[in-house]
């Protein structure tokens, strides 16, 4: 096998145990890895653990932990949820193991040595959650993280820089040159923009705390180690013997490296460029999916709707579990978990279109045949239909290789569509009782043949379910029958199928317990949503005069307003009203604000104020005084 695929999930932070959003990713990753492997790639499917840096020491010490006993349990509930889930991964890395520390010091030597890594001194506002740095601009309300919304701290040390700035062009010029090096495009866009606005050099070790990786020897500089984004990154070379024994090196550049967005600008800004400094090729793709809500709200643990992926995939079966997630959501975009849109997706999709497609064959070729199906006149009565299932299966493999994972199910279950339409159209019943019995052996046979490719071209999504169907047809899945079944685009030999019981039973209700408040919890939240008088009085409500409107660019909703609250100067306040108002329409009108909020940062402008408004079904109208009244008038 000349062709080789690297396929890696983000080695995932030991700060809590494994939810959904981490089983999404992996069983992407999984589902790429089997792909690959089936049409013959020599394929590496790395996963793993990152255990290193500040929150995870402090996490530590609050439990009465070691840093590494803390991070070798929740390590461990990782790897064994893996397991559970069967997934296919040739390594699981851990950011403690010896190797890649080995690794991690070559690089920063290679880095060093070339002239990329100089010493110097940092302040600046530090998130430990989010083991990031951000500039003043970037923070809302002056000291609150805009990644998790949590306090930063301002942190002044000593520290070993990464010459960032100097791979801005660079940067630029791949992301040109290479149309997909970065997906889904909107994501792209996002991170173009972030690096045009420019970059600063990289912070890449701390003095602050000692849980992380040592520098190398040579450097003689003790009490630093490594920023831990630096450390996590590179797991993806030193998993592949970087450092250390390099015969796995082989396999990269990564052919698609999965991540969530919230961490697309580590893996698409900093780690080519730390990847130039070393002068290793960079990864081909760089995929970055969305979140995942519960019933349309967002998880937590104070809510108690997180999704724990074991408990569902044991409810519903994990094999149902994985189509669902591929299905539900395009590839990018957030999703939503909920246990209705669960139940219809197996009920629908796989039992009814997929499931009940086996059964109908089982059913008409005992009925008709004593269970032999022949392919020896499929061409002949249905070149159409197989040719029109072969289009879309090669669609389906184009955009799976893209990552557009639901868009990929959804023309495999076009070609499925195909199968049981012509079972509905050709009516091999009728054709028994005519006597034409070549043509309804053939329908049977095509619509047989049909479900032997589907499933084949299925099989890295729900492996065990589609070697069961394999079985009942008389074949086995892999890179052979790839070839045959798809590439060649060939037919079943004759054979005898197997009768076996349904695929997917309905489900008739919800397995599991849902999320729902307790009453003392709904009576609490009325009481604290109610306020006194006093509180009421503590707004102030103003009349202001709109004196100039501009549209913000880049943004869909906002409005940059100069408003007279009969003060000494007007105040800026960006409203979310583009939709419903135009600029132009505002000039010289009258609103009620709300003056006495504190500043917010909204899309990097600071606001001074909110506008009052109604919206409902029919829209968004402002709230206005009857008659004009003096700027700075008092309302209520």
């Amino acid at each position: 096998m000349n062709q080789k695929a690297y396929i890696t999930t983000p080695i995932y932070y030991v700060n809590d145990v494994p939810h959904i959003g981490h089983a999404y990713t992996t069983i992407i990753a999984d589902t790429m890895a089997r792909y690959y492997r089936l049409k013959g790639y020599d394929t590496f499917f790395l996963t793993g653990t990152d255990e290193h840096g500040q929150k995870i020491e402090e996490a530590a010490i609050s439990r009465g932990r070691t840093p590494k006993e803390y991070a070798d349990e929740i390590s461990g509930k990782f790897k064994a949820l893996w397991d559970e889930f069967e997934i296919s991964y040739d390594k699981f890395i851990r950011t403690t193991d010896q190797e890649h520390k080995i690794g991690v010091q070559k690089a920063f030597s290679t880095m060093f040595n070339s002239g990329d890594i100089y010493k110097g001194e940092y302040e600046g506002h530090y998130c430990v959650s989010c083991e990031t740095f951000f500039t003043d601009t970037q923070l809302i309300d002056e000291n609150l993280c805009p990644d998790c919304g949590k306090e930063t701290r301002i942190v002044k040390e000593e520290s070993y820089f990464f010459k960032l700035s100097n791979y801005q062009e660079k940067l630029l010029k791949w992301y040109s040159d290479d149309e997909k090096c970065v997906l889904p495009k909107g994501k792209k866009s996002e991170v173009i923009s972030f690096v045009k606005q420019g970059l600063r050099d990289l912070s890449i070790t701390r003095t602050s705390f000692d849980w992380g990786v040592k520098l190398p020897d040579e450097i003689n500089d003790p009490k630093h180690v490594m920023y831990v984004w630096l450390d996590a990154l590179l797991n993806y070379i030193t998993a592949l013997g970087y450092g250390n024994d390099e015969k796995n090196m082989k396999y990269w550049p990564a052919t698609i490296q999965l991540v969530g967005k919230d961490i697309l600008r580590f893996h698409a800004i900093y780690w080519p460029a730390f990847l130039m400094s070393l002068g290793l090729p960079l990864p081909k793709h760089i995929a970055a999916h969305g979140w995942w809500t519960r019933n349309g709200e967002k998880m937590s643990k104070s809510k108690g709707n997180v999704v724990n992926p074991k408990e569902v995939a044991d409810a519903y079966g994990l094999e149902n579990f994985r189509y669902f997630m591929l299905r539900e959501v395009p590839f990018g975009q957030d999703g939503d978990f909920s246990q209705k849109a669960l139940i219809d997706r197996i009920n629908s999709d796989l039992s009814n279109e997929l499931g009940n497609l086996l059964n109908r064959i089982i059913g008409m070729s005992g009925k008709y045949s004593d269970f032999n199906i022949s392919s020896k006149d499929v061409f002949d009565y249905h070149k159409k239909e197989l040719t029109s299932v072969m289009e879309h299966i090669r669609l389906a493999e184009t955009n799976l290789q893209d990552m557009q994972t639901n868009r990929y199910l959804e023309e495999l279950w076009k070609a499925l569509t195909i199968a049981n339409q012509s079972i509905t159209v050709y009516e091999p019943w009728v054709k028994m009782k005519e006597g034409d019995k070549e043509f309804a052996f053939a329908t049977v046979a095509m619509v047989a043949n049909i479900l032997a490719k589907v499933s084949i071209v299925l099989h890295p999504v729900m492996p065990k379910t589609t070697q069961k169907i394999a079985k009942t047809l008389n074949f086995e899945i892999s890179y052979d029958t790839y070839k045959k079944f798809i590439e060649d685009d060939s037919l079943l030999d004759d054979f005898k199928i197997e009768k076996i019981p349904p695929l997917f039973p309905k489900v008739e209700g919800e397995l599991l317990n849902s999320p729902t408040p307790s009453v003392k919890e709904e009576i609490k939240k009325e009481e604290d949503s109610l306020i006194t008088i006093d509180q009421f009085f503590q707004t102030k409500l103003k009349i202001g005069t709109i004196l100039d409107a501009t549209e913000v660019p880049k943004s869909k909703k906002l409005l940059k307003l100069r408003v007279d609250l009969g003060e000494e100067k007007p105040r800026q306040i960006v409203a979310g009203i583009k939709e419903f108002y135009s600029a132009e329409s505002l000039l010289n009108t009258q609103v009620c604000v709300v003056a006495n909020l504190k500043p917010a940062k909204i899309m990097g402008l600071v606001s001074e104020g909110m506008l009052l408004a109604a919206k409902d079904k029919e829209g968004l109208s402002l709230l206005r005084p009857q008659d004009s009244k003096k700027s700075g008038s008092s309302v209520g």
